[in-house]
């Protein structure tokens, strides 16, 4: 058995079915992946997605830090609370990982995938040591993704005055702390949502209320279908350390000039020797499915 979130649980009472994502027990789908992907499309649904790993960079050099770690530049973050979409590189210029970073003063909570946990937080603690920063896992935290064209006001009708406020005044890309939560105006369907970064037993509640207002779950077959449809890069599927994001449709997160980070010079000579390869979205005429390594 692999590591369960703190909604395990409500995941078997709703009939999910379990499979194991990046060493997690995790649902697939609840009984129609297909009617789950509507469902988002069409209305709202509620992601489980606390597997993800948060991880906390804190201290006066913890910008600087930032600056040399990512190819987006975390120097954009002019106000607190704003996003950051972002590749991390080795000095290949090669992708260790993608990720979502939230600037607030010198702190910034940093998102990552499971998969490659172990691999990220031993990089990024590595490189942070020269740097007056900590660089902490936050494991008690669970996070609920709401996502859909009815999301926001479902959300903001479960939730307290003060959630309430803190979430009619985030912008889109945008997030802030709300006494233990975090909350922020992104998500991974293509659709206006939230994400809610909670603790455990807040977490618990929050996921029956919305179900109590008939908020329905969706697993992780329609968030990859969903995140498909919208042009969102999957880590492990479209890209990995082989490739570099300007192979990877990700060349907008790149930024050169003024901007000294790891990798930068691989990608430079990539640059000027040209790029033989590039990720590229399909559109079917027909009916049919398209599966890994198919000639095109």
């Amino acid at each position: 058995m692999g590591s369960t979130t703190p909604l395990y649980k409500q995941h078997l009472e709703a009939g999910a079915k379990i499979v194991d994502f990046g060493g997690w027990d995790m649902p697939l789908h609840y009984g129609s992946q297909i009617g789950e992907h509507m469902k988002v499309r069409q209305d709202v649904g509620m992601f489980d997605v606390s597997h993800m790993t948060l991880v906390d960079i804190k201290g006066i050099g913890s910008r600087a830090m930032l600056v040399k770690l990512l190819a987006n530049d975390v120097r954009k973050l002019t106000g607190n609370g704003r996003a950051l979409y972002s590749a991390m590189l080795n000095e290949d210029g090669c992708i260790l990982d993608d990720l979502i970073v939230y600037g607030n003063g010198d702190d910034y909570l940093m998102v990552v995938n499971c998969g490659t946990r172990e691999k990220d937080l031993n990089w990024i603690s590595k490189q942070a040591e020269p740097f007056d920063c900590s660089v902490c896992e936050r494991t008690e935290f669970a996070i609920i993704a709401v996502q859909g064209p009815n999301s926001i006001p479902v959300v903001e009708d479960v939730v307290g005055d003060d959630v309430r406020a803190t979430m009619e005044n985030l912008k889109v890309f945008q997030g802030q702390y709300c006494g233990r939560w975090f909350l922020a105006r992104t998500g991974y369907t293509g659709e206006k949502g939230v994400e809610i970064v909670l603790p455990a037993d807040d977490a618990v509640k929050l996921w029956g209320d919305l179900s109590e207002k008939g908020v329905q779950p969706i697993g992780l077959g329609a968030r990859d279908t969903l995140r498909l449809e919208a042009g969102m890069n999957l880590y492990g599927s479209d890209m990995d350390e082989s490739v570099t994001p300007l192979s990877s449709n990700m060349e907008t997160t790149v930024v050169m000039n003024d901007h000294e980070f790891i990798g930068k010079a691989a990608l430079q000579e990539q640059l000027q020797s040209g790029i033989d390869e590039r990720l590229v979205g399909l559109i079917m005429t027909s009916r049919g499915v398209l599966r890994a390594h198919y000639p095109v």
